[in-house]
């Protein structure tokens, strides 16, 4: 059953070197990390990367949002050193 809350991030980047970088940093904690609530995809066209949270509550939703966007914050500033 596909769970009743969702939202996507559309993060795009100054080119597709980084936002594949990027995306390489992310993509193994698909599945990894996701809870008994959340699940979260993870799609990548050139430049810009789209996360897709889904949840059964909102209470996960916001959760698994702030988690995402943790992790690629994390992995955009890891990306500039």
């Amino acid at each position: 059953m596909t769970p009743p809350h969702r939202t996507a991030f559309t993060l795009d980047y100054a080119d597709e070197e980084l936002a594949s970088h990027i995306e390489r940093s992310l993509r193994p904690e698909i599945g990894d990390i996701d809870g008994d609530r959340t699940t979260a995809e993870l799609a990548r066209e050139g430049a810009t990367l789209c996360v897709t949270v889904a949840a059964d509550d909102l209470v996960a939703l916001r959760a698994g949002c702030n988690t995402w966007l943790t992790l690629a914050s994390v992995a955009e500033a890891a990306s500039q050193h």
